[in-house]
C-alpha cells in the first residue's frame, strides 16, 4: 500500500531454452544453472507464496535497506518475489538499442550500480533465485522478477502480448508462465492530472490492453499483481472525500470523471472495476494481489507487511510488501 504524504486535515475520528535471466553470478543464464535449493521447499511442484513490492527505486534499497529486507524476505521465505520501480537502466550505449533485460553497465557509475545490485542479489537469500528485468531506456520504472531456481517458469514475456521479444514500454510487465497458472507482474502507469497524450490517455490505453489481455488469456488461471496504481472503492482511501476533489494548480478536466486524486477519479475506478468484473477477483487497496476465481479456494493468506505513520516494514520505500500463499492444488483441482 502507497503512503500519501500530503497533508490531509484530521476528521476527528518449462523452462525453455529461450528464456534470458540475469542471475546473481553472471549477466545471463539460459535457465540451465543449479542453484543452493533448502530442503524446506518440500515436495512443492509449483511456486505457493509470492511477494511483490514496489521498492522506489531497487538500487535506492540495495544500498540502505538491505539488511532488513533480506532479513523480512528470509523470514518470509516467497517462492517469487515481484519488484516495481527498479528505477536501473537498461543495458546500451548512448545512441544505440537498449537490451531490457540487462542492467547497463558501460559507464564507470553504471558498472559501480550493477555491481551494488548484483552483490546485493548475491547474498542470502536472494541467491537462490533466478532474477528477470525488464528495465527503462533510464531510471525510470522498470520491473524485476525473482524465481526460486527450483521453480522453472515455461515461458517468460516481457508485454501483454505474451511475445518473448517485445518489452512493454519502460519495463511495465513481467509475464511468468508454469504449469497451472500465469503470474503477471506490473508496474501499472499513473493516471496523471491532465489531459493529454502522456497521462488520461496513456492509461485509458492501459486499461483497454489489461481488459483485452484477461479476456484472451482464460485458458490459464491468472495471479496478477504489483502496483497498479488505482484504488479501486472509498474503503481502499484514508479519506474518500479529500482524494476525490483533490486538483493539481486548480485544473479541472473536461470530463468531471477524471477530476481527483490520480488512482481514485472514478473513471479510473470504473475501468478497473470492468477488469474485476470480468476477471473475478480478490483484490486490496492500491499494491495488489489479484487471483483468478479457480484460484480463490486455494488462498491461505493474503497480508500487508507494513503499518504506521513511521513506515514500519516499508524498508525505505513509499510502498509496504504484500504477500500472497496459496494452498498446494489438490488431486479434484486437477481433473
Amino acid at each position: 500500500m502507497k503512503r500519501f504524504f500530503k497533508p490531509v486535515e484530521k476528521d476527528g475520528s518449462s523452462k525453455k531454452a529461450n528464456v534470458s535471466a540475469s542471475s546473481p553470478f553472471s549477466s545471463v543464464n539460459d535457465g540451465e544453472e543449479t542453484a543452493e535449493i533448502s530442503s524446506e521447499n518440500g515436495d512443492k511442484k509449483e511456486p505457493l507464496k509470492f511477494l511483490t513490492w514496489n521498492a522506489n527505486s531497487f538500487l535506492l534499497r540495495a544500498k540502505n535497506d538491505w539488511p532488513e529486507f533480506s532479513k523480512f524476505v528470509e523470514n518470509l521465505d516467497p517462492d517469487i518475489i515481484a519488484i516495481q520501480e527498479v528505477r536501473m537502466p537498461a543495458a546500451g550505449s548512448k545512441g544505440t538499442p537498449k537490451n531490457p533485460r540487462e542492467l547497463k553497465d558501460d559507464t564507470s557509475s553504471s558498472r559501480e550500480e550493477k555491481q551494488v545490485m548484483m552483490r546485493a542479489l548475491s547474498s542470502p537469500p536472494f541467491r537462490n533465485y533466478a532474477v528477470w528485468w525488464s528495465l527503462s531506456d533510464f531510471k525510470y520504472a522498470g520491473t524485476a522478477l525473482l524465481i526460486k531456481k527450483c521453480f522453472k517458469p515455461q515461458k517468460v514475456s516481457f508485454s501483454l502480448d505474451r511475445t518473448g521479444s517485445k518489452h512493454e514500454p519502460e519495463g511495465r510487465v513481467i509475464l511468468a508462465e508454469f504449469e497451472s497458472f500465469r503470474f503477471l507482474n506490473t508496474y501499472v502507469p499513473n493516471n496523471g492530472w491532465k489531459d493529454e497524450e502522456t497521462s488520461f490517455h496513456r492509461r485509458r490505453k492501459w486499461d483497454k490492453r489489461m481488459l483485452e489481455f484477461v479476456l484472451q488469456n482464460s485458458d490459464k488461471p491468472l495471479i496478477w499483481c504489483g502496483d497498479l496504481n488505482v484504488s479501486h472503492e472509498a474503503i481502499d482511501v484514508s479519506h474518500p472525500e479529500f482524494f476525490s476533489a483533490a486538483k493539481l494548480n486548480g485544473y479541472v478536466p473536461p470530463n468531471k470523471e477524471d477530476s481527483g486524486q490520480p488512482g481514485f477519479t472514478l473513471s479510473e475506478r470504473k475501468r478497473f472495476g470492468a477488469i474485476l468484473k470480468e476477471y473475478r477477483g480478490k483484490r486490496m487497496r492500491i499494491d495488489y494481489f489479484i487471483v483468478s476465481e479457480k484460484l480463490k479456494d486455494r488462498i491461505v493468506s493474503c497480508e500487508m507487511h507494513g503499518q504506521g505513520i513511521e513506515l514500519d516494514g516499508f524498508y525505505g520505500s513509499d510502498h509496504c510488501p504484500l504477500s500472497l500463499e496459496l494452498s498446494a492444488k489438490s488431486c479434484e483441482s486437477e481433473t
